[in-house]
């Protein structure tokens, strides 16, 4: 990986940038710090990349220099953020159906004369219309996800119907 070959970089030029520019430095990181804290979302990296390419392009890389960077590291990570995803993707739908079973006893349904339903525990909304083969599920908050109706999703609203 050339990314890390630092022996072509200007250790003058650096040591010059981070004594001018320390305390701008020092803020990018701590906000950095705070929005890996604080957020709890995929946005939260959103944020930190705009950051850290902030600084960079703050710091005196050429437009060019930042281009050759994106490009090995897209070429590399494509599948990589790929796989990353789609195991967020089951690790949050396993959540959400672990939610549900620990919750049904609790859970209330809501029939809306459109023919939408809801399902409402503490943790756990769901959201769907009769007949159809997918529900929108939101876990402690979070924003809804869409999953296939299946015989767990659908003991719990039957269950939910029984608690009404």
């Amino acid at each position: 990986m050339d990314f890390f070959d630092f022996s072509s970089y200007d250790w003058d030029t650096w040591t010059t940038f981070l004594e001018e520019n320390w305390l701008i430095l020092l803020i990018a990181l701590i906000a950095l710090f705070l929005v890996i804290r604080i957020v709890k979302t995929i946005i939260k990296w959103a944020i930190v990349a705009i950051i850290v390419i902030g600084i960079v392009l703050y710091s005196g890389y050429t437009l060019e220099d930042v281009k050759e960077i994106g490009s090995k590291v897209m070429d590399t990570s494509i599948d990589e953020l790929k796989e990353l995803g789609s195991k967020v993707s089951e690790s949050v739908k396993q959540e959400a159906v672990n939610a549900m079973m620990g919750e049904a006893q609790d859970a209330q349904y809501t029939l809306e004369k459109d023919g939408a339903y809801m399902v409402e525990t503490k943790n756990v909304k769901l959201k769907g219309e009769v007949g159809a083969d997918e529900v929108y599920v939101s876990v402690h908050g979070a924003p809804y996800i869409m999953l296939q109706l299946d015989e767990t999703i659908m003991a719990f609203i039957e269950q939910s119907k029984s608690n009404s």
